[in-house]
């Protein structure tokens, strides 16, 4: 479908060294765009090779969002690789820390906000201007989460800095919007990815309670977050702004 097509686009996405992040960055590039991936991890130049190597174009880009003084210094090494033109950010990276609420060390705390808060608003920010300079229309993408609804068990600070995520959406819609730039966010539901490897253990009673719960009766992939990410990059999501799209197997519902 035309509408879908993200052939000469340009793209960065954060956090596609593994994960959801690879797999949206791969669906992207199946979609024609080019993407410069940005990660903490030094595969990510790898990962970026592989992607050349199979006719994809990708470069790498390796960063601590964390901080701050990587960060712009990330979006613009990655906008120069892109020949100094952006259309599409994917906020993607996101970090977990687990700890009982009372005993939630500030140190955890802050590691979690900077990385999956503080970051997506600089990187947006940085996005966004990059957006107006060019007089071009744009496309964010942030990564909410079903902690965007709920409130969890011991991840106080990824639940404040998710549902940070849904709400920091909806305000820059509010003031970008007109400007033509489209702000949307992807709630992932229950991933079958690294970061998850301790619910998806099968001797978890977690993971038999939490799959019960999914109308689609399995876990996602990040072959899922691809058509998603691919339809808030295109042309096909036009008029669709401020939205947190939950894609969870119908979860959300039960």
């Amino acid at each position: 479908m035309k509408f879908l097509d993200l052939t000469n686009k340009k793209a960065i996405i954060t956090g596609a060294a593994q994960g959801l992040s690879l797999g949206m960055a791969e669906g992207l590039m199946e979609a024609g765009a080019e993407v410069c991936i940005l990660d903490i991890n030094p595969k990510v130049i790898e990962v970026a090779e592989e992607f050349n190597r199979r006719g994809f174009k990708c470069h790498g880009v390796i960063a601590d969002i964390a901080k701050e003084a990587e960060r712009e210094k990330a979006f613009a090494d990655a906008v120069s690789k892109l020949e100094n033109h952006l259309d599409i950010i994917v906020n993607s990276a996101g970090v977990q820390r687990r700890h009982k609420s009372e005993e939630f060390p500030l140190s955890d705390w802050n590691f979690v906000i900077d990385v999956n808060l503080t970051a997506v608003f600089v990187l947006s920010q940085l996005a966004a201007k990059q957006f107006m300079k060019q007089n071009s229309k744009g496309k964010i993408i942030n990564i909410a989460s079903m902690l965007s609804f709920f409130g969890g068990y011991t991840v106080p600070a990824y639940a404040a800095s998710k549902g940070g995520i849904a709400q920091l959406t909806k305000a820059f819609c509010n003031e970008w919007a007109g400007k033509g730039i489209n702000v949307n966010a992807l709630a992932p539901g229950y991933m079958d990815t690294e970061m998850n490897e301790a619910l998806t253990d099968p001797s978890n009673p977690r993971y038999s309670e939490i799959t019960s719960r999914i109308p689609a009766n399995r876990w996602g992939t990040p072959n899922d977050m691809k058509g998603p990410v691919v339809f808030l990059a295109s042309d096909a999501s036009d008029y669709l702004n401020g939205a947190i799209i939950p894609v969870d197997g119908g979860y959300l519902v039960k």
